[in-house]
């Protein structure tokens, strides 16, 4: 983690101010699948070309996510068979400013993925409530939020798993896309209790409107890292809970436990 800091330190910074015209709320996201060694040779690379995202002086940041379904899995159905125009239902935590957010996510018949979010207070990543419904009328706010976006039924959810990461966040010199970059990826079944360590995993997203150009994508082609789909929630779900079908995904965990286990 030390040498990773090391490297980051190279970036020029941009902070979230500078941050608030790239939000790429309407987006469309190319993800890549690597290891640490691997992500170190690529911060080199990528120095002279993005800033490094930096809040109060840190430029890894830490998460925490907590993903909803229906009784019967039908988000997590939905996304490991393939289909478009689905949706996840999560809050997210950004651990260190201890700001949360209940998000929706749709992916649309085009590819094209729309965030809408709202701000929920009291919420403690370190320490989540396991009891959240959102049929209730001290979330009244939360209801109607949901009743605007989700296509799903509100009383029909339940917490399902909790993820933990921390993120470097970088953007182009042109600030016309932006990569994330997760690291120290761990998951927690909620239903069945069991946890996973993703090890050296390291998950790289791009994140652009349309197809403006890329300086990552040369150094990702040169670093031989191709594009590879993987969602926290499909994938985190099927590795911890077996009475979950994954065939349409067994190609990918295969990859994914190489990657982590190399022969």
């Amino acid at each position: 983690m030390n040498d990773i800091q090391d490297i980051l330190r190279q970036f020029l910074p941009i902070s979230l101010d500078e941050m608030s015209g790239i939000k790429l709320m309407n987006r469309t996201d190319t993800k890549f699948i690597t290891t640490l060694p691997m992500l170190r040779r690529l911060l080199s690379m990528a120095a002279p070309a993005y800033f490094a995202q930096e809040i109060d002086g840190q430029r890894v940041a830490h998460y925490f996510t907590v993903y909803f379904d229906t009784r019967d899995s039908q988000m997590y159905t939905m996304h490991q068979t393939g289909r478009l125009n689905r949706q996840k239902l999560r809050i997210r935590s950004y651990v260190d400013s201890n700001i949360s957010f209940l998000e929706v996510k749709t992916k649309n018949n085009h590819g094209r993925t729309k965030k809408r979010r709202i701000a929920i207070d009291g919420f403690d990543p370190l320490a989540p409530a396991r009891d959240i419904t959102f049929h209730d009328q001290e979330r009244q706010t939360w209801c109607e939020f949901l009743g605007q976006h989700l296509r799903f039924p509100a009383n029909d959810l339940s917490q399902r798993l909790e993820n933990r990461f921390s993120r470097i966040t970088l953007v182009n010199r042109n600030r016309t896309e932006r990569l994330t970059i997760d690291f120290n990826l761990r998951f927690h079944n909620i239903a069945t209790g069991n946890d996973m360590d993703m090890g050296s995993l390291v998950i790289i997203e791009l994140k652009r409107d349309g197809l403006t150009p890329s300086p990552i994508l040369e150094i990702l082609r040169q670093l031989r890292i191709h594009p590879h789909g993987f969602s926290k929630y499909c994938m985190g779900a099927a590795l911890t809970d077996q009475s979950l079908r994954r065939n349409c995904i067994k190609t990918k965990i295969q990859d994914v436990k190489r990657l982590i286990n190399p022969i």
